[in-house]
Parts: structure tokens; C-alpha cells; sequence
């Protein structure tokens, strides 16, 4: 018997949870993220397995929590082999043999099953759904709970324009940073892809971006645009401007964007040295106060960290209410110490 739920799969009342893994040992996104935090300890065991080469398309990897817990299985179901790489219909079919035969080994009753392979693994749901549900016809006496694909985001999907954009170099190193950003399971709105642009551009690329001294740190209109042109081909969530945006990149573009970078070596330079700068600030707060940093330093010339105070409040009254003192010095330091701030004698050389 199956059900179509929208939701939490991770709050559904069954015997069985499905999660949707890769085979290199990474839980960094969507549903496979909510597990990871949720159930750290079958992570732990994935991650083993997935170092000793037993985690496999077309082959479940279950996790028994015992007895007494509710849901007592958890099968951690490939659904592609590299995280970067988009998921495959093949996949799919050959797991769903695999999941009906331990259905059956195990006397599963019920079980919640998500979308898989969707999402961030980059299949249609109208190719996926019918699997499913032809797999779980062979267990009538089983209740799937079939979980669909968000209809709803908080950042909505613009309709795709009717001609796949080029991708440039500068367009193929945003989708990376985007990525790159992401990685960590860290949601991705409009004011973080204008601070990842704004770090590119300092760091030497010539993306031409016209950057002003906004509230909420460095902008450029010219971003949005570039966004927009991004949507629907290579990322989504960028949505109207209207609501948050939930940027992400669509998985099967990853090849061809590391061709375009491959190209490239000097942008691939300064592309690490992007995200070297940000690991650790992957926050709006985070990102905000980076990039106000660096914009008092590399455009008005302060220089002294005694100085960063004043100039803050001289910016906005929002910015000294919001950045705690100890951040503002983390911060200073860390682009001090990777060599994104401008000494005296630098800033002098520079004004002359």
C-alpha cells in the first residue's frame, strides 16, 4: 500500500527510513544532511563502510538501531556514486530491487521512502515516481509512505529562459563558489552571492562589476543580473527577488563547469584563494561583516584595526548594534592573516 505525503520524512511514524547516500562517505545536503544530524551514529557507520568500498549502487547499506527504537532501520540507499555528480535513473532501478529484498529479509511493515534521486540528484520526479511505486507493488502488505519533491521553496524556481546562456569563465566561477559555499549543507540567498562576487572580483578577476557602498555591505546591481541569467540552466532558487532566495547549483553542470575552469589556471588560482578567505564565515553575518571589513580597508583606507569601530558607525547604526566587538577582531585578523588587508605603507602607494 503506498501513500504520497509532502514534509518531513524524518517525522514520519514507520519501521524504516530511506536515506538517499552517494559512495565517497558524504552527507552534505538535503535529506542525507537532516540524517546525518539526526542520527549521527548511522553517519558514523556510512562513513566506515563507505572507506572500506562496501557502500555500492544498487545495494542497500542498513543500519539497525535496535530493537526498541522507533524507526528501528535506517537504509542508506546510493543513489549516485560522487556527491558532485547528478544521480541516474540506472541507479535507481537497481536499488529499488535491493531495498524490496531487504524489505522482505528484514519483515518491514512500513516504511518512508523519499524522492529519490531528486532534488539535488537532478532526475524528474514524473521518471522516479512510477518506479517506486512498481517496485512496491511486489508488497502489498507493506505501507510506503512516499515522500514527493517540494513544490513550494522559499526561494521559487524563475521558468527557464528559452536559450541556454554560455557559460563564461566569470558565470562558471560563480556556479563553483556557489557550490562550494553550499557544501557544507549552508543555505545560499542574494546577499552571500553578492559577497562571494565582490571577493572574486578583489582577488583579480576582471568580472567588471560596479560595486557601491550598500547597508548591507558591498553591492552591485549587475550581480542580480548574472543570477538571472544562472537560473534554471546551471543553479536554482535564485526565485523573483520578491521572497529569500535559496540558491543552488544544478548537479549535471558540474563537468562543464570544470572544463571552463580546467581553461583557466589564474582564475582557478584566485577561485581558492575566494575560498580559502570565506571557510568558516558561511553565514549572512558571517559574509556581511567580511566584506564591510574589507571594503573600509580597500576603499576607504582604514587601515589601523582602532579604526574599524568609528567606521562602522559612520556607515550605518545597524552595523556596530549588529557585529559583536570579538567577531570584528576575528574577522580583521583573519583577512589580515590571508593577506586581504591593506597595510599603511600599501595604502599609501595605492592613493599616490
Amino acid at each position: 500500500m503506498i501513500e504520497l505525503r509532502q514534509g518531513n520524512l524524518l517525522d514520519a511514524d514507520v519501521d524504516a527510513l530511506v536515506n538517499t547516500v552517494n559512495t565517497v562517505g558524504v552527507m552534505g545536503k538535503g535529506v542525507a544532511l537532516q540524517f546525518k544530524r539526526k542520527y549521527p551514529d548511522n553517519f558514523r557507520a556510512y562513513e566506515q563502510a563507505c572507506k572500506a568500498g562496501q557502500v555500492e549502487i544498487g545495494k542497500m547499506l542498513t543500519f539497525d538501531r535496535g530493537e526498541h527504537a522507533r524507526p528501528r532501520f535506517i537504509l542508506n540507499f546510493p543513489t549516485k556514486k560522487h556527491w558532485r555528480q547528478p544521480s541516474k535513473l540506472d541507479y535507481i532501478d537497481a536499488g529499488l530491487v535491493d531495498l524490496v529484498n531487504e524489505v522482505r529479509r528484514l519483515g518491514i511493515t512500513s516504511i518512508a521512502v523519499p524522492a529519490l534521486g531528486c532534488s539535488n540528484g537532478g532526475l524528474a520526479w514524473s521518471d522516479v515516481k512510477p518506479r517506486i511505486t512498481k517496485a512496491f507493488e511486489a508488497l502489498p502488505d507493506v505501507r510506503a509512505v512516499l515522500f514527493m519533491p517540494r513544490l513550494i521553496s522559499d526561494g521559487v524556481t524563475l521558468n527557464k529562459p528559452r536559450e541556454k546562456p554560455n557559460l563564461t569563465l566569470g558565470r562558471a566561477l560563480m556556479v563553483q563558489l556557489i557550490d562550494f559555499y553550499r557544501e557544507p549543507g549552508y543555505s545560499l540567498g542574494k546577499l552571500e552571492a553578492q559577497k562571494l562576487a565582490y571577493f572574486l572580483q578583489e582577488a583579480g578577476q576582471p568580472l567588471k562589476l560596479d560595486f557601491v557602498k550598500n547597508g548591507y555591505g558591498p553591492y552591485a546591481e549587475a550581480v542580480n543580473h548574472v543570477l538571472q541569467r544562472l537560473e534554471g540552466h546551471y543553479t536554482t532558487g535564485y526565485g523573483d527577488r520578491s521572497t529569500r532566495s535559496k540558491i543552488q547549483v544544478v548537479p549535471s553542470v558540474f563537468g562543464d563547469v570544470q572544463k571552463v575552469l580546467d581553461e583557466h589556471p589564474d582564475a582557478k588560482e584566485r577561485l581558492e584563494r575566494v575560498k580559502d578567505l570565506i571557510e568558516g564565515f558561511e553565514t549572512p553575518y558571517g559574509m556581511e561583516l567580511l566584506a564591510s571589513l574589507h571594503w573600509l580597508n580597500a576603499r576607504e583606507g582604514i587601515v589601523q584595526f582602532e579604526d574599524v569601530g568609528p567606521a562602522l558607525s559612520a556607515w550605518s547604526k545597524r552595523k556596530p548594534e549588529l557585529f559583536a566587538k570579538e567577531h570584528i577582531a576575528i574577522a580583521w585578523q583573519h583577512l589580515k592573516d590571508r593577506g586581504w588587508l591593506r597595510t599603511a605603507v600599501e595604502q599609501r602607494l595605492f592613493d599616490a
